[in-house]
């Protein structure tokens, strides 16, 4: 198994359970403890892998209503204001983009009172030019991550 090989097959396997122990992860994949922690440890070092958090299921604590939003903005502000959609409490996701917008950013409310008091509040700064929400009906797929492929030896 290659270095590179046993990485990607450890990330398959936090995937699959991100609390897994590295005894059991050690056990899956036919390598030592030791081993499993200094390749982990490397991982984290080199931001391969940011943290170990849980995926939360926000419809399930309420947050029923998702939006996209979309916003042009003033060109030298754009920092300004990601910044401010990533301090925004319930801001989950916010993109630079190109294309006919500049900003794309992904919110979860519990209601759209709340959601619509929000976007209203973003919308009073004057470095935002145009905007366009738009309501989630269904969500397909959510936080989905993918498996690496591995290299057959």
């Amino acid at each position: 198994m290659t270095y590179e090989n046993l990485d990607a097959k450890l990330i398959n396997e936090l995937l699959g359970n991100g609390r897994a122990s590295l005894r059991s992860l050690g056990e899956e994949l036919d390598v030592s403890v030791t081993t499993v922690s200094n390749h982990l440890n490397d991982l984290e070092d080199e931001g391969v892998i940011e943290g170990y958090t849980p995926i939360v299921d926000y419809g399930n604590l309420g947050y029923d209503v998702t939006a996209i939003l979309q916003l042009k903005v003033e060109g030298d502000a754009l920092p300004e204001i990601t910044d401010r959609l990533r301090e925004e409490k319930r801001m989950i996701t916010v993109y630079e983009v190109t294309g006919d917008y500049d900003v794309i950013a992904v919110g979860k409310f519990e209601d759209t009172d709340g959601m619509n008091d929000q976007i209203k509040s973003l919308l009073t700064d004057a470095n935002i030019r145009e905007s366009n929400t738009s309501v989630v009906l269904n969500a397909v797929t959510e936080n989905e991550q993918f498996e690496l492929d591995l290299n057959e030896e």
